[in-house]
């Protein structure tokens, strides 16, 4: 897998450097690649509101590893959420689960003073 990069790398769209749509015309492709190596990304404005980011093919590939890593973090996440709850969701289909919690219900707790808590109750 290639090396992560870190978010911080990726400049906020008000730190970009900006060129006119006109000045796009004007340049040619030609021209907007030039302004690229020298400027990294740019930020093509039309009158004066950003309207389309211009990156190298580095950077684009960079942000792609990075959502992809962040999706692949979040699915790992979820999947041992999602064990964590089918554990307790079971518990609650046991075939003895109505009757444990009817002994439960029945009458105060007799707790002695202590809380009981956690996974056994």
């Amino acid at each position: 897998m290639a090396a992560t990069v870190p978010t911080d790398a990726f400049k906020n769209l008000d730190q970009l450097p900006r060129t006119q749509a006109s000045d796009v015309k004007k340049l040619g492709w030609r021209g907007v690649m030039r302004a690229l190596k020298l400027k990294g990304s740019v930020v093509v404005t039309n009158h004066n509101e950003p309207e389309a980011v211009i990156v190298p093919v580095e950077e684009y590939e960079a942000m792609l590893r990075i959502m992809h890593q962040s999706e692949s973090k979040t699915a790992s996440v979820l999947d041992e959420l999602r064990h964590r709850f089918d554990e307790r969701l079971a518990v609650l289909k046991a075939v003895d689960a109505g009757d444990r919690l009817r002994s439960v219900m029945r009458g105060p707790a007799r707790l002695g003073g202590k809380v009981k808590a956690g996974s056994g109750y």
